[in-house]
């Protein structure tokens, strides 16, 4: 089993910033992709910036040049840096990690969740 921790949400103004982060931890061997997506109330759950493991990045034309995705592979840890913050930005905010276990498997895990609102 694997658990995704997220944090670092919370209520910024517009034209603000926040950083958040994702730990994953349990039966891992390694993880291939880590990324962020986010659901806004009576809209359909988007992607928003990936990252894979040899540090190859995907951003939703939304936020590219606002947001930056990193990883740490030796923590299991996936960060999103978010800038220039707008209200449109408001939303759920979901940590993903496609996860290989010790026996070669992979398997897709979210998070729990974390909100973001930008107040404009």
């Amino acid at each position: 089993q694997v658990q995704l921790v997220e944090s670092g949400g919370g209520l910024v103004q517009a034209g603000g910033s926040l950083r958040l982060s994702c730990v994953a931890s349990g039966s891992i061997f390694s993880i291939n992709v880590m990324g962020w997506y986010r659901q806004a109330p009576g809209k359909q759950r988007e992607l928003v910036a990936t990252i894979g493991k040899s540090s190859s990045t995907n951003y939703a034309d939304s936020v590219k040049g606002r947001f930056s995705i990193s990883g740490d592979n030796a923590k299991n840890t996936v960060y999103l840096q978010m800038n220039s913050l707008k209200s449109e930005d408001t939303a759920v905010y979901y940590c993903k990690a496609d996860v290989v276990n010790p026996f070669g498997r992979e398997f897709r895990y979210w998070g729990q969740g974390t909100q973001v609102t930008v107040s404009s």
